[in-house]
């Protein structure tokens, strides 16, 4: 595999929110006050994010996102979690405008339903972040943070790709699952994974689109593959880690031997352990920190009635998009570690403290 250079999306942002010019903001975006001072009322922040089976959200995203923007004046954050059911996601929504939040932040379960969300806070002249994943149909929001998703897909096809020929593995064939036909971010990945597989002589045996990011779904998926490909999976393109976790508890019940090459995503720590054990190759870093804090920073300029500026656009939405990095058993000290996301002791348990020892993570 080609040897990515490590690039700190932090030193990307940080040189952004330097950088970054403030205007007045017409419209529908009325200024809601020329200041937030914490002798007045708290002003009210909408934050919803769509599921709690990747650990990320609840771990990472809401106690950033809450802890930048309290530091910026006096806010209340006004939070829910869909749980992965957009019709509840919808109600959360109404919920926090009639609260009276003056700026929504908003990870869609469903990338098409939750325009109707933009469309309601629009007609009270809320302005919408979407976060993570980008809300379809629509050009009413006031900003999109997220990172390059096509890219992701690329990274997660060239390293499966590379390491399959890195082995010299002859003719090999792989298991494709996906992540959850709703999300918008997983069509991207799969869009990405699929630019690099389908140009390769790697032959996808079966594919699966995993409904609500469920590692047992994909689990139970990769069991019924594993019947049917015995001794022909050399791979398996998992979208995130929590997926990745049900391939290899598939694999690890039928004693799967040689044991295949395998993706993920997210870098959570259950993903970043079975990769110092051996059960996972790689996984996506994506600076969770870095996203959650410019969220923030654009919700409390969005509520001063200010315009964030430096911003790319996508799909006619002003956008800034941050940097994913491969990570593998040899720069796990240099990403996750290096940037505090986790600590050796978090990582290097009991369990993991041998295969940590055998890898020089210390």
């Amino acid at each position: 595999m080609k040897k990515l250079g490590y690039k700190l999306a932090t030193v990307a942002v940080g040189a952004l929110l330097t950088a970054t010019t403030l205007t007045a903001c017409g419209g529908n975006n009325p200024p809601a006050a020329s200041s937030n001072s914490s002798s007045g009322p708290a002003v009210k922040i909408g934050l919803l994010l769509p599921e709690t089976k990747t650990t990320r959200y609840e771990a990472f995203d809401r106690p950033l996102f809450e802890a930048k923007i309290k530091s910026l004046g006096n806010y209340d954050v006004v939070y829910s979690n869909a749980s992965q059911d957009a019709s509840k996601q919808q109600e959360q929504a109404e919920s926090a405008l009639t609260d009276g939040v003056k700026v929504l932040v908003l990870d869609p379960v469903n990338a098409q339903a939750a325009a109707s969300i933009v469309a309601s806070a629009k007609a009270q002249d809320v302005p919408v972040i979407s976060y993570d994943r980008l809300v379809a149909g629509t050009t009413d929001l006031a900003y999109y943070i997220s990172f390059d998703n096509e890219q992701v897909g690329v990274l997660q096809g060239n390293a499966l790709v590379d390491k399959l020929a890195k082995d010299g593995v002859k003719n090999p064939g792989i298991l494709m699952v996906n992540g959850s036909p709703t999300d918008g971010n997983a069509v991207l990945f799969k869009k990405g994974a699929h630019s690099v597989i389908d140009k390769s002589d790697v032959k996808v045996l079966a594919e699966y689109d995993t409904p609500d990011w469920s590692p047992d779904k994909a689990q139970s998926f990769v069991a019924g593959q594993i019947t049917q490909f015995t001794g022909q999976i050399d791979g398996v393109y998992a979208a995130n880690d929590g997926t990745a976790g049900g391939a290899v508890a598939a694999l690890k019940a039928a004693n799967v031997s040689p044991w295949p090459i395998i993706t993920g995503q997210d870098a959570e720590i259950t993903g970043i352990q079975r990769i110092v054990a051996g059960d996972q190759y790689m996984t996506i870093y994506k600076a969770i920190k870095t996203e959650a804090e410019l969220a923030a920073t654009v919700a409390d300029q969005l509520a001063k009635g200010e315009t964030p500026s430096d911003a790319t656009d996508v799909a006619g939405v002003p956008t800034k998009l941050l940097t994913p990095v491969v990570v593998t058993k040899e720069n796990i000290m240099d990403t996750v570690v290096k940037d505090g996301f986790y600590t050796v002791a978090q990582i290097c348990t009991t369990e993991y403290a041998k295969a940590c020892a055998a890898a020089n993570i210390k």
